[in-house]
């Protein structure tokens, strides 16, 4: 049974479901900026700096580290925005879900009201046909 509510719980559902497709993205994006983390450090770890040689490998080698460390700053700051995008995520969809139920509430009572006034004219019809019918016997 349609409401006056339908077309704006229809609204809300999608607006939940977008919410909900942008959590999902939010948490492959984490998951992918923790890989790229981890994948770092292991890089990081695999960097042996030169025992001997000439300055120019000491140079390198160094040069080699900072660059590994830049990337190591970038992916946690990756990870820190993806962290801040799932709680962003999060807090929108309990929003979302919660202006849902709102809207599902009041269509649901508005239902419940038109039932309750058609089961009373439905009422008021049978009393009067079987006042007719009482009247009509009686004659």
């Amino acid at each position: 049974m349609k409401s006056r509510f339908s077309p704006l719980v229809k609204v809300k559902k999608n607006s939940m479901q977008k919410s909900e497709r942008f959590l999902q993205k939010a948490t492959v994006n984490l998951n992918s900026a923790s890989s790229a983390l981890e994948l770092s450090y292991n890089t990081l770890k695999d960097i042996a700096p030169p025992s001997r040689g000439s300055m120019s490998q000491m140079l390198a080698s160094r040069t080699l580290l900072s660059s590994q460390r830049e990337l190591i700053k970038h992916n946690q700051e990756w990870v820190t925005f993806a962290k801040n995008q799932i709680e962003q995520a999060k807090a929108q969809l309990k929003a979302d879900m919660i202006e849902l139920e709102k809207f599902q509430y009041l269509e649901l009572q508005e239902i419940k009201q038109e039932l309750k006034k058609k089961a009373m004219l439905e009422a008021k019809d049978l009393d009067e046909i079987a006042l007719m019918t009482y009247m009509g016997k009686n004659r």
